[in-house]
């Protein structure tokens, strides 16, 4: 069974909970059997990085996965955070922001 998510690599979303709550950023990779996506900016953490042949050791400041559910797409006409539907437009399904009826790109 395929887990389906309404978000996508490359959407615009704003965080809802946790301690980045009210940031936006962009959507860089989509994790769906975790249902986590990992956000640009959002979620940072310091990791520890022993050197390695190509690498140099050292600390890392990393973007980790966050979970869908403290996700939503952000409109910017609006400035706040929208649901996602679903319409069929000559047998093609669409994104649409659910608030408005506009055509998610």
């Amino acid at each position: 069974m395929s887990i389906k998510l309404k978000l996508k690599k490359g959407d615009e979303v704003i965080v809802l909970a946790g301690k980045d709550k009210g940031k936006t950023g962009k959507i860089i990779k989509v994790l769906p059997k975790e249902m986590k996506a990992i956000v640009s900016e959002i979620n940072r953490v310091k990791k520890n990085q022993k050197p390695d042949n190509n690498q140099p050791g050292g600390i890392l400041d990393k973007e980790m996965p966050m979970h869908i559910s403290n996700l939503s797409f952000y409109d910017p006409e609006l400035k706040k955070g929208v649901k996602i539907g679903y319409k069929f437009n000559n047998d093609k399904k669409i994104r649409i922001n659910k608030s408005s009826g506009k055509e998610i790109k």
